[in-house]
This record gives C-alpha cells, sequence and structure tokens, in this order.
C-alpha cells in the first residue's frame, strides 16, 4: 500500500471516529437540553446507517438468492410495514388530486428504474465504491432541477457539480484498470434517483410522506413478481440465516424511513442535509468488516471531492433558502 493510500485510509478512519463519539455524546446528552437540530441530525446519521446496513444484509444473501425473489420478498416485508405505519398515522384515508396521484406513478416508475440498476450494482461492486458514487446525488438533483424546472443555480454551484462530476469520474475510472462496468449501473442508479426526487419535489406539500413511500414500495414489489415470471426464474427454499437477513434488511429500510422523515420535519433541512454523508462512513466500515471489501486510493479521492462539493452545494442552497429534501428511498 502506498503512503498516500495509507495517509487517505487514516483521514476517513478519523472522520469515522469523531462521527461516532459525537454521536455517543448527543445520545448522553439531556433530551431537555439537545436542540430540535442536534437531535434531527443524530436521527438522520441513524437513518442512513440503517439504509447502508440493509443494503449490506441484501448483498451478504445475495449470492444464494435469485434476483427478483430477492427483492419480492424484502418488497412484501416494507409494504406491509409501510401500510401498516400509513395506517397508524391515519394516511390510509388520504385521497390525493390527480396531479399528486400522476407525481406519485411517475415517482414509483422512478424507484423501480433505480433500484434495478441499484441493486444490480451492489450484488456485483464493493459496497463502499457504490455509496461513494451515490454521493453525488445532491449534485444531480441541483442540477437537474436546473435544467428541468428552472430553478436558478448560480456560477458557484455550477463549478461545484462539474468538480463533483470530475470526483465521480475518478470512482469509476472509465477505460482504466480499475473500472468495473456495474459502476455505470450505480451510475445509472443515481440518474434513476434524481428524477425520482425531481417527483417529489413537485407533490404537494399535504400528502403525507408514508403514502408515498407505501406506493413505491407496492411498485417495486410488483415489478419484481412480473420481473420473476417473464425471466422464469426458479425460486429456492430459504434458509434461517437467509431469512434473517432479508428480514434484517426490511426492518433496516423501514427505520431508516422512519429516522429519515422524523429528522426531516425535527430540524432545518441546511443543518440536516449534510449529515446524509455519513451513510459513506458506514458503508467503509461495513464493507471492510461483513465484505472483505476496502476500496483502493483513487476510490477514495473521488468520493472526497464528492463530499466536499456536495457539501458545498447544500451551503449555498442553504444560504439562498432553496434546500428541499430528497425523498426516502424504498429501495
Amino acid at each position: 500500500m502506498c503512503i498516500w493510500e495509507w495517509l487517505i485510509q487514516v483521514v476517513y478512519s478519523l472522520a469515522g471516529i469523531f462521527i461516532v463519539v459525537t454521536l455517543v455524546k448527543l445520545w448522553q446528552i439531556n433530551s431537555m437540553i439537545l436542540s430540535d437540530n442536534m437531535r434531527a441530525a443524530l436521527m438522520m446519521a441513524l437513518s442512513m446507517a440503517a439504509f447502508t446496513i440493509n443494503d449490506a444484509l441484501m448483498k451478504v444473501a445475495a449470492p444464494n438468492l435469485p434476483f427478483f425473489q430477492q427483492i419480492v420478498l424484502r418488497g412484501v416485508i416494507i409494504t406491509f410495514g409501510l401500510f401498516v405505519l400509513a395506517a397508524f398515522w391515519g394516511h390510509l384515508g388520504y385521497r390525493p388530486s390527480g396531479r399528486d396521484r400522476a407525481l406519485t406513478a411517475l415517482r414509483t416508475l422512478a424507484e423501480i428504474f433505480s433500484t434495478i440498476f441499484f441493486l444490480t450494482a451492489l450484488f456485483s461492486i464493493s459496497l463502499a465504491n457504490l455509496s461513494a458514487i451515490l454521493q453525488a446525488l445532491p449534485l444531480t438533483v441541483t442540477l437537474a432541477a436546473a435544467v428541468f424546472q428552472g430553478e436558478h443555480v448560480g456560477w458557484r454551484r455550477l463549478v461545484a457539480i462539474g468538480i463533483g462530476f470530475i470526483g465521480v469520474t475518478i470512482i469509476i475510472r472509465p477505460g482504466m484498470d480499475g473500472f468495473n462496468v456495474y459502476s455505470l449501473y450505480g451510475v445509472a442508479a443515481v440518474i434513476g434517483v434524481t428524477f425520482r426526487d425531481l417527483a417529489a419535489r413537485k407533490l404537494s406539500k399535504t400528502i403525507p410522506s408514508s403514502r408515498v413511500a407505501l406506493s413505491a414500495a407496492l411498485g417495486v414489489t410488483v415489478m419484481a413478481i412480473i420481473g420473476s415470471l417473464m425471466t422464469r426464474e426458479q425460486w429456492v427454499m430459504l434458509s434461517l440465516r437467509e431469512w434473517l437477513l432479508i428480514g434484517g434488511a426490511s426492518m433496516c429500510l423501514i427505520w431508516g424511513y422512519v429516522a429519515a422523515v422524523a429528522a426531516m420535519r425535527l430540524g432545518d433541512i441546511g443543518f440536516v442535509a449534510p449529515f446524509r454523508y455519513t451513510s459513506l462512513l458506514v458503508a467503509l466500515f461495513l464493507g471492510y468488516v461483513l465484505l472483505d471489501e476496502w476500496p483502493d486510493g483513487w476510490t477514495l479521492i473521488g468520493a472526497g471531492i464528492v463530499i466536499v462539493t456536495g457539501l458545498f452545494t447544500i451551503y449555498r442552497e442553504g444560504k439562498n433558502g432553496s434546500i428541499i429534501p430528497t425523498s426516502v428511498r424504498t429501495r
């Protein structure tokens, strides 16, 4: 290992230790004196950890299960869980407008698209590499909002977006020895999530997020059933270990949803949004511990560039009062 790769790993390790210590300190502070923003930041960090644990569990289970069967089983559990939550919160009786129904349908289609490409990439490249690519999402959403929805984006953010895309190119390294074609599937997943979030940004503020997430979960599950039938996939019996992996992944995804919604409702978006990047540190840790994976130095450099430019973009959007939260994952 080169000295510069070692130094990069030390930097990421120290960043992870700092965040863990900070979260532990926040957990110990009496909630009466803990600000809403700090509690929201804690919830966002826990949400990102839950989403990443879901990814790791799905990746561990993948070698022994057919692709669509895995999605169907997890989707059934998630759909049921979200249905229970929507019923508990009294959201099942909500009747969205025709415009919101159309936007929800578009968002669900984008969710299906991103799920297929995301899971294909997840099962083929390292968890940390895929997570690093996904850190470009704030940049792509900002750019797409400017192109397709006419939102104003100043030159500083445009420069940051351009530099961030250079970081993504460093991560995937097309045409070089470290290139993996499935990295492009990760890029395709980012594109799908970007259009999913553009649709979510246009939804009425009155529509419950649980209804939107429930529609997406149901859509992904139905897609997986159709995909399994069309490909004549041969399902297999699950062992106890595999049931625990799929069930654990589903519970993590539901918990991540609840925590993300709580974070966005409790704190200021400009303060909370940067804590989404804790997912990369969790992915590095889980990839090393569970999957014996560790990205090379170029990937870590590219991820660092993407994170810095993403944080700058969030800062500028917050300064301009234009931050809108990205919608919740159900993949």
